[in-house]
């Protein structure tokens, strides 16, 4: 498993790292659990990181959390955590319709922002793929605090998650 992946059979590797103008557009992290090693980090993204060696995922979670989850079906263990810990921004593919997605985004969330185009991610060296993430990507709120983020963000159009309460 790698972190902040982004499957590319193509490229040979599925460690992709968010474009630094997302991050900076959303303000400052206190935990990034799914973080390169610090060796293959050219900017941080929160205050604290966890590794691939550090297995995020089983550690606690404190403050605002930025998390760029593996994607593919270890995703939904990283959603999951990120809903139950009700603070932070997660990227993730678009995917709508998938079973991850009505359980952690349309189920726990507060608000999705589709960004507006396709990123480019970057390599660990940190330098910009020459090609765009290939698939609608969005950015998932929970907490309205970070709801007014993506607000303020420009980053593209925020939708409000109405979750269905029982009747």
């Amino acid at each position: 498993m790698s972190m902040s992946g982004h499957q590319s059979p193509v490229m040979g590797t599925d460690e992709w790292l968010t474009p630094p103008e997302i991050l900076a557009a959303l303000g400052l992290f206190d935990l990034d659990p799914c973080s390169p090693h610090e060796s293959r980090r050219p900017w941080p993204t929160a205050a604290k990181h966890y590794c691939k060696e550090d297995d995020g995922l089983s550690q606690e979670w404190q403050g605002r959390v930025w998390m760029n989850p593996p994607f593919g079906r270890e995703a939904t263990k990283w959603m999951r955590k990120l809903a139950a810990h009700g603070n932070g921004i997660a990227l993730i593919p678009a995917r709508t319709e998938t079973a991850m997605f009505f359980e952690s985004v349309w189920g726990a969330a507060d608000a999705v922002l589709f960004l507006q185009g396709r990123p480019h991610f970057h390599r660990v060296d940190g330098s910009r793929a020459a090609f765009n993430s290939g698939a609608p990507i969005c950015l998932v709120a929970y907490g309205l605090a970070n709801v007014a983020a993506l607000e303020r963000s420009g980053l593209g159009q925020l939708v409000p998650v109405f979750r269905r309460t029982a009747a």
